[in-house]
């Protein structure tokens, strides 16, 4: 039986490494306090039973089973959370039992084959999507541990363990659904109205087109958590998407506010959340109560287009219904699904992954015998290169490993015994959860700490700090040697397939926008802008890998800035050219000539000139 203290040999310093410290700085002023409480309690819960009943190794498997289910908990709609904890948990028990099976058969090829096997399968589905990557990780995973670490009882327990970690996770994630069922809908629908009222703030300054970026991305947030939602019947619902609905008319308004570049009254700013509160349930605490709307003629299209939604709105929730919103019905079309890596990119990505496992766990065997799980799975957790840069990732797994051996090295030598061991899972735990939100390398440091809890219960008593640290060193060298020696160029042919799908998003909203209704045009300027920041987010990645010398990246901001302000025009056109209409009866609404940014991802990219369109009474700050 495994006691209770952790064995320790000499305690690593507990200074907190360089790389981290941005980390620290970066964590919000308002933490995730919900999410760390979940941590704490779905890790120490099952130590507490084991501890008290004496079933130590069955509630060791369960917290294991409760620390990969915090690494995939999160803040997005309960139907979606669930959907990927069951299949998280489900892929983790069958890989936890195929490597379990394999190491009782006593045959020594059987651990390497069923390793090739799941690094195969979670490279040919990694991918294909977060639900499909996450699965394959942790069957890899659930592989490594099966075959590593010898499991009491018998063969069919383990899985069912680790299932029970994992539902316990789910079960704290999920229940407030029971008393405030729609509060992730509402609060991402306040948040598109918050970044429109920082986005009117910042008119006519230098910070406008930014604060239209962090409204476009509230937008994306808000349509793609409803676009989650299934039962629009509900009344409750159904307002949120009319509320949204709102939010998309307010931001197209907005974006021809920051065109014009003038600077706005300060009231003005106030409008977004007056219009949230009447029209979302519950309490806008910093809503003002009666902000001074724009008035109905006034000479900017953006102020009038603004006047005019607040007119639609009404003063109470249900006039939202009187208004001309793009969906009466209450559908909202589907955002653009990412461009889906190549058949041959991911079939590179299954080889180099199954390569760098199986070479991980060959060189643990030769250098630790059949303990040598960390290795494995280590290269299991930092080769996901649709999860943010390599290079980062493997940066970030080695400091976040170096803190937490230096920290649960420190409290194993100042406070031992069981108190400590709850503790220091209660601490970290929590400190995991919020790393998931924030930083991958303070995600690292947590899970660290707990894992070397864990397995000091499962009776390994080994003095490894710094032999983990040289493993997971090791182990991200494998991953980058192999990485950039034969896919060097995944990061930037993602970002040249996000960069060429978004520029065609905006050239079909300059070409289709003058003649569609006005719910096609609202859904091809988010169709547009959405596609934007994804191109931004993908070219941030691939900008954040070591680049072979003598071959740049392309200049793909440059299109990308150019892109955004084509659609900005394209918007500011299509607002005034309706009020102008509805001033002028019979009035058409013409488009000049506009060159769209090449789709070409190079460093000479054709510029979009915002003057190429012109919008009558509105005149760009630029």
């Amino acid at each position: 039986m495994a006691s209770a203290g952790i064995r320790s040999g000499r305690a690593p310093r507990t200074a907190l490494p360089s790389g981290l410290r941005p980390a620290a700085r970066a964590l919000p002023a308002r933490l995730p306090l919900a999410a760390a409480a979940r941590g704490a309690l779905a890790l120490a819960l099952p130590l507490l039973v084991g501890l008290r009943t004496g079933w130590v190794v069955p509630s060791v498997v369960a917290a294991i089973g409760a620390l990969w289910g915090i690494s995939q908990d999160g803040t997005d709609p309960y139907r979606l959370r669930v959907r990927r904890l069951a299949c998280m948990g489900a892929a983790s028990a069958v890989g936890l039992l195929a490597g379990e099976l394999a190491l009782r058969s006593g045959r020594p090829g059987a651990i390497t084959l069923c390793l090739a096997v799941a690094a195969a399968v979670a490279g040919a589905i990694g991918l294909r999507g977060r639900v499909a990557s996450v699965s394959g990780m942790h069957l890899l995973l659930g592989v490594t541990l099966g075959g590593g670490i010898p499991m009491p009882g018998p063969w069919w327990l383990p899985p069912l363990e680790l299932l029970a970690g994992v539902a316990l996770v789910l079960v704290l994630s999920t229940v407030p659904w029971l008393w405030r069922r729609h509060h992730i809908e509402r609060a991402a629908v306040l948040a598109a109205y918050r970044a429109a009222a920082g986005a009117l703030a910042a008119a006519g300054t230098a910070r406008a087109e930014e604060a239209r970026r962090r409204m476009t991305l509230a937008l994306d947030h808000a349509h793609e958590v409803l676009g989650r939602s299934r039962r629009r019947e509900r009344p409750e619902v159904r307002r949120l998407v009319r509320a949204f609905h709102v939010a998309v008319r307010l931001g197209e308004a907005v974006t021809t506010l920051l065109w014009e570049g003038r600077r706005l009254p300060a009231e003005v700013a106030g409008l977004p959340l007056h219009l949230a509160a009447r029209l979302l349930p519950g309490r806008v605490p910093d809503a003002p109560a009666h902000p001074a709307a724009p008035p109905a003629g006034a000479g900017s299209p953006g102020l009038r287009a603004l006047a005019d939604l607040c007119a639609d709105t009404g003063p109470h929730p249900a006039a939202a219904d009187t208004g001309p919103h793009p969906a009466a019905d209450d559908e909202l079309p589907r955002l653009p699904d990412r461009p889906v890596p190549q058949r041959a990119a991911r079939l590179r990505y299954t080889t180099l992954l199954t390569v760098c496992v199986l070479a991980a766990h060959l060189l643990a065997v030769v250098l630790h015998g059949p303990r040598g799980y960390w290795l494995p799975m280590t290269v299991a957790f930092v080769y996901k290169p649709d999860f943010g840069p390599v290079f980062g990732r493997a940066l970030h797994r080695c400091l976040g490993t170096v803190a937490g051996v230096a920290a649960i090295g420190a409290v194993s030598l100042l406070v031992p015994g069981t108190p400590a061991v709850i503790g220091a899972v209660v601490v970290f735990g929590a400190l995991m959860a919020v790393g998931v939100r924030h930083h991958y390398a303070l995600a690292t440091l947590g899970l660290t700490a707990v894992v070397f809890v864990l397995l000091d219960l499962l009776g390994d008593h080994r003095p490894l700090y710094g032999t983990r640290i040289v493993d997971t060193a090791v182990a991200s060298a494998i991953v980058l040697a192999a990485h950039f020696a034969v896919w060097p160029d995944s990061a930037a042919g993602r970002a040249a397939a996000h960069t060429e799908a978004a520029l065609a998003a905006a050239r079909r909203y300059r070409d289709l926008a003058p003649g569609v209704s006005p719910a096609h045009r609202q859904f091809l300027r988010r169709a547009a802008y959405h596609q934007l920041a994804e191109a931004r987010r993908a070219v941030a990645h691939a900008r954040a890998e070591p680049v072979r010398p003598g071959r740049p990246l392309p200049d793909w901001e440059s299109a990308i800035s150019e892109a955004e302000r084509l659609c900005d025009t394209v918007t500011a056109r299509a607002v005034a050219g309706r009020h102008h209409a509805a001033a002028r009866p019979g009035a058409a609404f013409s488009t000049a000539p506009a060159t769209p940014p090449s789709t070409a991802p190079s460093s000479a990219v054709p510029s979009a000139a915002p003057s190429a369109v012109s919008c009558p009474e509105a005149r760009p700050a630029r």
